[in-house]
Parts: C-alpha cells; structure tokens; sequence
C-alpha cells in the first residue's frame, strides 16, 4: 500500500522515493474475501430453510443470520449457552481468543428470532446438548465439522461465490462482511470513521484497530464513499 500511494506521490513530486518491491519481505498474504450483499443473506437464509430435518433447517437459518448481523467468529457461536442471552437483550461472548470476554448489545428483532429458534429447539429436540444454544439434528453442539459441510451445501444451492474468477465464499467471510457494512454505514451517517473503529475492534473483540483493518476490504460502494468524503470540504468528519 505505501508503495502504491509512493508511486502515485511520484507523478505530482518526482524527487518522492518509491520503496523497491525488496525492501521488506512479505511474511503473510491476505486472501480476498467474500463480501455478501444483503440478498446473499437472505439468499443463504432461505436455502436453509429447506434442508430437510426441521431442527437443522431453524440452525442454521439461526447461525447466518447471527453471524451476518453480529460479526462474530463462527467458533464464537458455535460456543454459545443459553445463559448468554440475557433479559436486557445484551449477549456474552466468553473466554473467547486471547480468553477475553466482551457483551454485544442485540437488536430487538436478533434477540426474538433467537427465541423463536429456541422455542422451536424445544419442541424439536427436547434434551439438547447442556446448556447450548445452537445444536445439530441430533442436539449436540456445533462444532466445524458439523457447520462447514453444511455451509458449502447452502452455497452450492445459491451459487454464491461460485466460479473461479470470484474469491472464495466462506462462513468467516460473514465477518468480514460486517466490518465492511459498518463502515459503510458510518460513511453514510456522515461520522468520523478514524474516531469510530476503535468501537468496532471492541465489538469484533480485536485488541485495537490494527487488527480490525485486516477485515476491511476495499469495495467499490465503500471506496466511492471515502472518495467522496476526501473531495468534501476540509473541517468536516473523516
């Protein structure tokens, strides 16, 4: 990125220097995410209501949803208890990376379709796994093994991220799409995004927002927005 911006200095100051490709090995290589667009979503929601067994079609249709609107990692859901969904709506995440814990305030319609899908785990599968929140067709806790077979099934039925030309559709993509959404929102809301991301790493349960930059992706929605809030007069919100 700093070579790019260097080159790009370089056509209005030629004495700026251009780091050489060498300088520093590149020890990581990101992959491009996915970034769902809200009828992904919704696609991805749909075909789970047509799997089969009844008990995983309501999972599942759970689990997308509450990874679309939460952020949260997938291990991170697949963790949950019941006890973690409080009266108040608000939802704790538990000794989770690091062993850090932190509480995500749900909106009213994420904190009834979770109790819709436990009301419906109830009458499904009356002796679930202890305490889980989100369980299998045979009421154990979900686990990778369970939920990516799955997840690649509800791709393959939407055909999204199908093909070779496009990056790869994953579960974790889901949080990558949120961190993007955000921005996107605050962009929108016209507020000073430098000052917010600090509230989006404590929300993803990043350390700061270092960590948090690694799941921005730069789309063509959220690139025309930073445009037009460079071209806007100095004074105004980053």
């Amino acid at each position: 990125m700093v070579r790019g911006f260097a080159r790009y200095l370089q056509t209005m100051d030629p004495d700026a220097q251009v780091p050489p490709a060498d300088l520093l090995p590149a020890r990581t290589r990101r992959v491009t995410p996915y970034i769902y667009s809200d009828t992904d979503i919704a696609a991805l929601m749909a075909a789970a209501r047509t799997l089969r067994n009844p008990l995983k079609a309501a999972t599942f249709e759970t689990l997308v949803g509450l990874l679309a609107v939460t952020g949260m990692r997938g291990s991170e859901a697949m963790r949950l208890d019941d006890h973690d969904l409080d009266a108040a709506g608000v939802l704790t995440i538990r000794a989770t990376k690091f062993r850090k814990s932190r509480q995500l305030p749900l909106h009213p319609a994420t904190v009834q379709a979770l109790v819709s899908y436990q009301v419906l785990r109830g009458g499904l599968c009356p002796a679930p796994a202890p305490a889980s929140l989100l369980v299998s067709s045979t009421g154990a806790r979900l686990c990778h093994e369970t939920v990516q077979p799955v997840f690649r099934l509800l791709l393959r039925q939407t055909g999204i991220g199908q093909g070779r030309s496009r990056p790869r559709a994953t579960v974790h993509g889901l949080r990558h799409t949120f961190a993007v959404k955000t921005l996107l929102g605050w962009y929108r809301d016209g507020q000073d995004v430098q000052a917010r991301m600090p509230a989006l790493s404590t929300w993803l349960g990043h350390a700061g927002p270092a960590a948090t930059y690694w799941y921005l992706t730069a789309t063509p929605e959220l690139l025309a927005l930073a445009a037009q809030r460079l071209q806007a007069p100095r004074g105004g919100a980053r």
